[in-house]
């Protein structure tokens, strides 16, 4: 089968027309004479080839790239298929969690997943944004690898420190660290995932995280079938999304992208400054969604634990599909707005991608919610071995939560793109200090149904501070 992405010499033999293809800035597709050889070797034997081949030239950064970039739809497609993976990565656990172990099991792992999840921002740091806007690239991808893998450092110090603090025994210290290896290198990956996208490929960033998302989930699940032991797959888990990380996600970015120049600290140091309002920001975000979680780790079971995340993953959902909408359109917005100064027509351009965008969150939410009420609620109930028709009212709200999140997040991208992101700090502090006794007061006196209460309220009030920020920064733009 042709890879219709790769590139090869040009069948043209006239030196005038293969000049003029050379210039071309994306290349056509063109047919690979390799089938003459009697058909193309699979794409994990071409792949593993290329890569010792690299490795015994020894200066991998300086191989020919083999890849399109440039590839809207593929954008989209394999956008969507890493998203997708990502987005359906913990609910399926918990799903094969509840089936195999039991609810009580499941809603530990839960618990752990979360703890993980919410450290994966400290390695990111809110960066991938930052970078894949860089398009003059002012820091190189040196710089910006050098950055992640301090963030990760400081990512697992800060995990291991939160289950010390816990007081976590076995099997519960196990389980959150073997969590918190794969979000470790979620983060690691990310930032090679960023350059693809950097660079105009993001088809093969969103290959990269699906490999690295489905792989994990499903030696998760054989292990957990085979030995019904957390602990176990929890951490083949961790080792599967470190060797995609080692085999294909880092040499993949450094064999299709141009080589980076050498660090300089001076970035280094400028990366952590200018993201840190980003990072603060996105931290606080998530913790913000996180606390009603928190606070019934508490107070109430861990069965809780799995009630709640059931009832949230269609507000998850909404943020996906919302991400896979825009997310192709941030190099296209940072383009315009780079270039506003000089066309201001590009600054309507850029305005009316942005509420075409706000339209296509607010058509998700609606569906999702279509999909709740006549078929989630049913689902849910079939997939987790629990009744959830009495929560129905509870996921409403929820759905409006993830609509509110959905357009948080993209707020939070725009705000980034305008580098206004120091204005955005004050909506998440204020919105943190003010959930905090809200969400602890409302688990406290109705359990679960004030988490979900909680969440919205602290949700609602986050949006509203932050459409204020970014009206604010548009006057200024």
């Amino acid at each position: 089968m042709l890879n219709p992405f790769k590139k090869s010499r040009t069948a043209y033999n006239n030196s005038s027309v293969h000049k003029q293809v050379e210039r071309l800035r994306t290349p056509r597709y063109e047919l690979d004479d390799s089938r003459s050889n009697g058909g193309q070797p699979g794409i994990v034997v071409t792949w593993w080839t290329r890569l010792l081949s690299a490795v015994v030239s020894g200066d991998i950064a300086n191989q020919d790239e083999q890849y399109l970039a440039h590839q809207t739809s593929q954008d989209y497609l394999f956008n969507a298929l890493g998203q997708g993976a990502w987005g359906a990565l913990f609910p399926l656990l918990t799903v094969v969690c509840s089936q195999l172990v039991g609810i009580e099991q499941a809603g530990l792992f839960s618990m752990a997943f979360v703890v993980a999840t919410l450290l994966l921002f400290i390695a990111q740091y809110g960066v991938r944004t930052y970078q894949v806007s860089d398009i003059a690239e002012q820091r190189s991808f040196s710089d910006y690898q050098i950055q992640r893998a301090a963030t990760v450092v400081v990512m697992v110090i800060a995990g291991l420190i939160w289950c010390f603090f816990k007081g976590y025994t076995e099997p519960m210290f196990s389980i959150c660290t073997g969590a918190l290896l794969f979000r470790a290198v979620d983060g690691m990956a990310d930032v090679y995932e960023g350059r693809l996208q950097q660079k105009d490929k993001l088809y093969l960033a969103g290959l990269s995280q699906a490999l690295r998302c489905s792989a994990s989930f499903i030696l998760f699940t054989v292990v957990l079938f085979v030995t019904r032991n957390l602990v176990w797959a929890s951490w083949s888990m961790g080792i599967c999304a470190l060797i995609t990380l080692v085999f294909v996600s880092a040499p993949l970015a450094i064999l299709e992208t141009d080589k980076s120049v050498r660090i300089k600290l001076a970035n280094i140091k400028d990366i952590f400054v200018q993201c840190w309002p980003l990072f603060l920001a996105l931290f606080l975000y998530n913790l913000i969604d996180s606390l009603p979680k928190f606070a019934m780790e508490g107070t109430l079971s861990y069965s809780n634990q799995l009630y709640f995340n059931a009832l949230y993953f269609p507000a998850h959902t909404i943020l996906m599909i919302s991400t896979l909408i825009y997310r192709p359109q941030l190099f296209k917005l940072a383009s315009l707005l780079e270039t506003s100064i000089h066309n201001p027509a590009n600054k309507k351009r850029f305005g009316v991608i942005v509420l075409a965008m706000f339209g296509a969150i607010a058509v998700v939410t609606a569906g999702t919610a279509a999909f709740v009420e006549f078929i989630g609620i049913p689902l849910n109930s079939f997939l987790y071995g629990v009744d959830f028709e009495q929560y129905r009212g509870l996921a409403r709200i929820m759905v409006a939560t993830g609509g509110l999140c959905a357009a948080i997040d993209f707020l939070y991208q725009l705000i980034t793109i305008m580098r206004a992101q120091k204005a955005v700090t004050r909506a998440y502090l204020i919105s943190f200090v003010v959930s905090i006794p809200i969400i602890w007061m409302m688990v406290s006196f109705t359990g679960l149904n004030g988490a979900v209460i909680g969440s919205f309220s602290s949700i609602l009030i986050l949006f509203l501070l932050l459409i204020s920020e970014y009206a604010v920064a548009r006057l200024k733009s």
